[in-house]
């Protein structure tokens, strides 16, 4: 009996020993649940007690990253990397995943590959896009009950809008807001204010997400006075216009610019064909002219081998004698010649020869018979 009892305390207490964390090792501490922007870095811990052997980190159940107790970690990512701290009671792995993306949302798992002993944890990643008001900086007049529109553009998830007017919040009741999933899976999300103005006020829209550590504001001023410009239109927007008609009156310049050279040039070409045209119709008209001459002149009983000096040379060798007549003298020589008429009979017809004194200047259309 006394055997038996003290069999059986020795099985107590072996079971005891094997059972305390001094004999083997296990996961002391896992990872923790993370929410995350995207592009920034997430980081996980796990701690282990002393005699573990590897530590592997896994994300959505694929290795990224494995600690050996003894060398270098095997790295399957470059964007995963970790820290170790020894403690007195075990090792502590910091793990820490650069540049967040979308996907990288899912399970984070630490394993120490003994007694399928293991810890997971869940990151999730978030996208905080823009915010901004639609009016900006405007007058209105007192007691005017105005719109003010927040928008905000590219979310993941859906932020959660609210509004400030003097650093107080203002009650759900003053503004509505609505949201719309897009086609890349963000969401668009738009609230718009309406509020009565007796004073100026500084507005804030808040849009606030788990990853932000305080929400993203996007602020506007609203001032009293006596002119009460278009709502809506802010200086982003009078910018945006005025650049716009500088660009329109800049092409406008220039195309005028190139019609007037244009005109121009066609201007000189039209004056400079005009000035041909008239050289031709005067050439044109100067040979027709000639031609005419030409063709008076041209009677056909002119002699062109006989010139002028000929004439004189003519005249000087053979001096003709000159007659002044009265009016009882006849003004003809006569002389007989025999005119011969086929063996006909001839008879003596009388020949005329006048004679007048011989201008030189005048002798060159002379006809001969």
């Amino acid at each position: 009996m006394d055997r038996l009892q003290g069999w059986i305390g020795l099985i107590i207490s072996l079971m005891v020993y094997l059972t305390d964390h001094g004999f083997g090792y296990a996961i002391i501490e896992g990872p923790q649940n993370l929410t995350v922007v995207v592009g920034s870095m997430a980081r996980f811990n796990c701690t282990v007690s002393n005699g573990w052997k590897i530590l592997i980190w896994l994300l959505n159940g694929d290795p990224k990253l494995s600690v050996p107790s003894v060398g270098d970690p095997i790295v399957t990512d470059n964007r995963y990397t970790q820290k170790g701290y020894n403690t007195d009671s075990g090792f502590t792995s910091e793990l820490m995943i650069h540049d967040v993306q979308l996907n990288d949302s899912g399970q984070i798992r630490c394993s120490i590959q003994y007694n399928d002993d293991n810890r997971s944890a869940f990151l999730s990643v978030q996208i905080n896009g823009s915010l901004n008001i639609k009016n900006i900086n405007f007058i209105m007049k007192k007691n005017q009950t105005i719109e003010i529109v927040c928008e905000a553009l590219g979310w993941s998830p859906a932020p959660h809008i609210s509004w400030m007017r003097d650093n107080h919040l203002l009650d759900h009741s003053m503004y509505v807001s609505n949201y719309s999933q897009v086609s890349n899976g963000l969401y668009n999300e738009e609230s718009i204010l309406t509020l009565t103005l007796e004073t100026n006020n500084a507005l804030a829209c808040l849009a606030a997400i788990d990853a932000l550590s305080k929400p993203q504001s996007a602020t506007v001023t609203v001032n009293i006075g006596e002119t009460s410009p278009i709502i809506g239109c802010d200086n982003e927007d009078w910018r945006i216009r005025t650049i716009i008609l500088a660009v329109v009156l800049s092409v406008v310049l220039l195309l005028l610019l190139i019609l007037i050279i244009l005109l121009i040039i066609c201007c000189c070409k039209r004056k400079k064909e005009s000035n041909y045209q008239n050289e031709i119709r005067k050439i044109s008209g100067k040979k027709e002219r000639d031609r005419n001459l030409e063709t008076v002149s041209h009677s056909g009983k002119e002699n062109y081998g006989y010139s002028e000096d000929q004439i004189a040379r003519d005249h000087t060798s053979f001096p003709v004698k000159q007659n002044f007549y009265n009016t009882k003298q006849d003004p003809y020589v006569s002389s007989s010649s025999k005119v011969p008429n086929n063996g006909l009979q001839t008879e003596e017809l009388p020949s005329r020869t006048t004679v007048y004194p011989v201008n030189p200047r005048k002798i060159r259309n002379v006809t001969l018979i």
